[in-house]
């Protein structure tokens, strides 16, 4: 991990300066906080939205490796049509769909 002297920080620092901290975080003013602990990565603090904007790239890179599998492993002629799938587990297909 690829860590700036700006961005580590303590954890008896956050307890000193927690306020100050998530502010400059919540404002933008700090892009992330490494935090040490005994001289160690314990931690990194992130705003919100770029924690969740990389939690939703994630679960877009798993998707595409299942589909990615799934096309790999697909066996034409064992596949079923949609028809043929809602009949087998006795749904009725709706109007529009």
């Amino acid at each position: 991990m690829e860590i700036r002297t700006s961005e580590t920080i303590s954890v008896t620092d956050i307890q000193r300066r927690a306020k100050d901290i998530f502010d400059r975080i919540e404002n933008g003013e700090q892009d992330k906080y490494v935090v040490l602990k005994n001289n160690t990565i314990a931690a990194v603090l992130l705003p919100a939205d770029r924690y969740e904007a990389l939690m939703d790239e994630l679960d877009d890179l798993r998707i595409g490796a299942a589909a990615a599998e799934r096309i790999s492993t697909f066996d034409g002629p064992k596949a079923i049509s949609h028809e043929e799938m809602l009949a087998r587990f006795g749904v009725e297909e709706q109007v529009g769909q």
